[in-house]
């Protein structure tokens, strides 16, 4: 599970407020691209093997948007450059009480608290599912991932090149789900100004080169704004 490398995240996503979006089956081209852009060394951190396009395209078009919560961050250009997994561990056909946490941010992206931002965010919606147990399985040396997971309090176990922490969840209460909705409705709010912003700038862009109208990639960008 990759995360920044940067001691000082934890305290930077606790200072501002970062905007963080529910992704849906809409949102699985923009996963895909997320995880292509990542560099070798990012691949193998996040996923605890040398991933290759092939295998990360199998891993996105498995991606069940319903059962898991998937999130991320998008930018001014609406490129996702962040994204947690909270896969939830079904057990025997019953609803677990364990997620497992994953979590992957663009190299450009670093340094500004998205990981351990994320991982708050993956807590709070593991504590609404009923979830009494965060998993993090990540590779030894991915030191960054370990501490924001030590930070939360979560015990870690590390069996030769990997670790795995486990870190307990309160239940979940008023305050929770209202915090849940708050950020909900700003990110929503967020993601409507930036593609507003997107779509004048692309307008713009053409009004100005004097060429037809409307072009297949705005159309596409309303198109995704507008299904969610």
């Amino acid at each position: 599970m990759q995360a920044p490398n940067t001691s000082s995240s934890r305290p930077l996503a606790r200072s501002r407020w970062i905007p963080i979006r529910a992704l849906s089956e809409a949102n699985r081209p923009d996963v895909l691209t997320h995880l292509l852009a990542l560099t070798p060394s990012d691949r193998y951190l996040r996923f605890g093997y040398a991933a290759s396009d092939t295998q990360i395209e199998r891993y996105v078009a498995s991606l069940n948007f319903v059962r898991d919560d998937i999130a991320g961050v998008f930018n001014w250009k609406l490129e996702l450059i962040a994204m947690t997994h909270v896969a939830y561990l079904a057990q025997d056909g019953e609803d677990s009480n364990l997620a497992e946490f994953g979590v992957s941010v663009a190299a450009h992206a670093r340094g500004r608290g998205y990981g351990a931002r994320l991982f708050d965010h993956a807590v709070l919606r593991a504590r609404i599912r009923g979830v009494d147990t965060m998993i993090i399985h990540a590779l030894t040396e991915n030191t960054a991932m370990l501490r924001i997971a030590r930070k939360a309090g979560a015990t870690v176990e590390r069996e030769g090149s990997d670790s795995e922490a486990r870190l307990k969840l309160p239940p979940e209460n008023l305050g929770t789900r209202l915090e849940a909705l708050m950020a909900d409705q700003a990110a929503e709010f967020d993601y409507s100004v930036k593609s507003q912003a997107q779509f004048m700038q692309m307008l713009s862009s053409w009004m100005s080169a004097d060429l037809a109208w409307p072009p297949r990639s705005l159309s596409e960008t309303r198109e995704s704004a507008t299904a969610d």
